[in-house]
């Protein structure tokens, strides 16, 4: 009942005080409405001063709607550990979404290995702590393996999102955080995947194959590069007079939207993993429905 405390606030002859202390679900309530002709409810997910008629209200999706908005928010925060080595576009794009409310998470750490980078420098503006990973050579700045680990542990860390990072990630770190490692691939993999493949080469390949399609893929992250299981992709049309830099913006595009989608899909707990180690994305829609 805290969360409905907290997120709703209801303007008809429903006492609050039957929101806040009754154990008869929110839900319920609603059905109960008094004689008014119409309730109007406000809400995080809903628009404000929209009004509802009682008896659209017992329409079954609509309720099923809220119940499921409800239980989202009684979830506890995921915490993110976002991983990036250049600007940090969808790094941005993934806190700016736990700003808004659209993941329910926070991002609690940055790590980079490029201390002076776009990234690094936006999480700093916004008082996010960065680690600096992996310790560069002849330098006592950075972590070591067994480090990192225990620094993200102590910030409580459930998911680990890689942005733009272009390190492999280290075995230990894998095994230290199982399936919870996800990283976002500019190419339908696994096509174009692989050591070397990144940033504009990855475009340009794509360009010379004369593939007609392309897109970002998020899979989830094993020992090696870009041969983790796929969780998610998207997919963008590869147009007859396209550049590397045209198609990269077309894909980037995608990128955001996409890494969004999988990390209010994390912390929803909506991430369903088959037998054979296939993540798949229960719809928030329709729980029968795997994306």
């Amino acid at each position: 009942m805290e969360a409905q405390r907290l997120y709703f606030k209801l303007s008809s002859t429903i006492p609050t005080s039957q929101i806040q202390y009754q154990r008869t679900p929110f839900i319920q309530i609603l059905h109960k409405a008094s004689t008014n002709n119409n309730i109007t409810l406000k809400g995080s997910f809903l628009k404000p001063h929209v009004s509802f008629d009682p008896k659209v209200l017992k329409c079954t999706n609509c309720l099923q709607r809220i119940e499921r908005e409800v239980a989202i928010i009684q979830l506890r925060k995921k915490k993110i550990a976002v991983f990036v080595s250049g600007s940090g576009s969808n790094f941005r794009s993934i806190y700016e979404a736990t700003l808004e409310g659209i993941v329910h998470g926070e991002v609690a750490v940055l790590v980079t290995n490029k201390d002076d980078c776009g990234g690094a420098k936006y999480a700093r503006e916004q008082d996010i702590p960065v680690i600096l990973f992996p310790k560069a050579k002849n330098s006592s700045v950075g972590l070591s393996e067994e480090d990192l680990v225990d620094a993200l542990r102590a910030f409580n860390i459930d998911f680990i999102l890689l942005a733009g990072y272009l390190k492999l990630i280290p075995t230990e770190l894998v095994r230290a955080f199982p399936r919870s490692i996800f990283n976002i691939h500019p190419s339908l993999l696994p096509a174009f995947g692989g050591k070397g493949y990144y940033g504009i080469k990855v475009h340009k390949a794509v360009i010379d194959s004369g593939a007609r399609y392309s897109g970002p893929t998020i899979h989830h992250v094993d020992e090696h590069y870009d041969t983790g299981r796929i969780l998610a992709q998207g997919v963008v049309p590869v147009l007859a007079n396209d550049t590397a830099e045209t198609l990269a913006a077309r894909v980037l595009h995608e990128e955001h939207k996409l890494y969004v989608e999988v990390a209010a899909a994390l912390c929803e707990e909506r991430i369903v993993w088959r037998e054979d180690g296939v993540p798949l994305i229960r719809s928030k829609e329709d729980p029968d429905h795997y994306k």
